[in-house]
């Protein structure tokens, strides 16, 4: 006990003397919390459209003024002609394109009906068709608005109606951060658990300091520990400060659910994520390596977690992969538990799995060691 408590001491003094290491893990985190939850939003806004208004009558530009007031777009230009439209979207100006035929009022009252063209940049896939949706949701609710004004009350016939009412459970005000902030604060914690740990772990490689501990009598199991649970600790505040602070303070994201089982699950993932880093700082003889290394498995962990999309609309063979990183897991609890309020038999099966992890990368870490004497 006396030889863990040693090592501790040893790797916090080796921590907090290390200056740029402490921004790595106090400060960067914090900052990429307050802005990447700002950006991160998938509702479409300011989307430029340039329109082709062949007619000038009041209903179109009653119809152009509901665009522009709907908040979604901006009105960039009023071309004559499509080509000189399109000529905007070429040149990365505008990202719709909406063309308004000759005789468009007189045709919608008269005839009854009408059509209008649309033309979207596709460039940018998802923007285009929120655009594109967006903008016909207008327009049939411009439509809507034009039968009610011309079709008299007493020619409307009693007919059956159906009504639907929706309720937006978990985040009624649909409010996207409420989404992303969690999930960002798990890729968080687990860059400062797995990434710093094994940086700091193979630079004692790098200036020696690790050899002189290989000719102790220190045990496998005590190395480990030593370099766990320091970043243990700081992976537990790091997580303590995003959520009550940056999340509480800043965004009004207050947990649902249970902190006590929050942070449960919390401990297991980190030794989980810990035990990953300190396995690839076993094979890795430099910081490079280990960055290498920590970004290819980031990248994954990033992109196939659900942070940004679910992986439910994955393919098969991605599906399975995203089934096999530890980083999906907490990113569904923290999740489930800020949200809805899940309980502890919601999260069994997680936590099960956590513990698998967990019980993998630490015991293949410990085998895999070197130690010389």
């Amino acid at each position: 006990m006396k030889t863990l408590i040693f090592l501790l001491q040893k790797e916090f003094k080796q921590i907090f003397r290390n200056k740029i290491l402490l921004a790595l893990i106090f400060i960067i985190p914090v900052v990429q919390l307050l802005i990447f939850p700002l950006a991160a939003d998938y509702e479409m806004k300011n989307i430029s459209i340039v329109v082709v208004d062949h007619d000038h009558s009041p209903y179109s530009r009653k119809l152009i003024s509901k665009i522009v007031a709907s908040g979604y777009f901006n009105l960039y230009a009023s071309a004559g002609s499509f080509e000189e439209a399109f000529r905007f979207i070429e040149n990365d100006k505008a990202d719709l394109v909406l063309e308004i035929p000759k005789n468009f009022e007189r045709e919608l009252v008269v005839e009854k009906s009408q059509q209008l063209f649309i033309a979207a940049n596709a460039i940018n896939g998802i923007k285009a068709g929120l655009g594109g949706a967006y903008i016909n949701r207008i327009i049939v609710d411009f439509n809507t608005d034009v039968r009610l004004e011309w079709i008299q009350p007493e020619r409307f016939n009693a007919v059956p109606v159906i009504q639907v009412t929706s309720s937006n459970r978990f985040n009624p005000g649909m409010n996207y951060r409420f989404f992303m902030v969690p999930g960002i604060l798990v890729f968080l914690v687990t860059l400062v658990a797995s990434y710093m740990c094994a940086l700091n772990t193979v630079r004692e490689k790098e200036i020696g300091t690790i050899e002189q501990i290989n000719v102790t009598p220190i045990k496998k199991y005590q190395f480990i520990l030593g370099k766990l649970i320091p970043f243990w600790v700081i992976g537990v505040f790091v997580f303590t400060v995003g959520l009550f602070i940056v999340a509480r303070l800043v965004y009004g994201i207050i947990p649902l659910g249970s902190i006590t089982l929050l942070f449960a699950y919390l401990a297991v993932y980190l030794v989980a994520m810990l035990g990953l880093g300190l396995l690839v700082s076993t094979y890795c003889q430099t910081q490079q390596q280990v960055m290498f290394v920590m970004f290819f498995f980031m990248m994954i962990f990033v992109l196939m977690s659900g942070l940004f999309t679910p992986i439910e609309s994955m393919p098969a063979w991605a599906y399975v992969i995203a089934r096999c990183n530890p980083v999906t897991y907490f990113m569904e609890v923290i999740r489930m538990v800020v949200l809805k309020g899940s309980r502890l038999a919601d999260i069994r099966l997680h936590f099960i799995v956590m513990f698998g992890f967990a019980l993998l990368f630490n015991l293949w870490a410990v085998i895999h060691y070197k130690k010389t004497t």
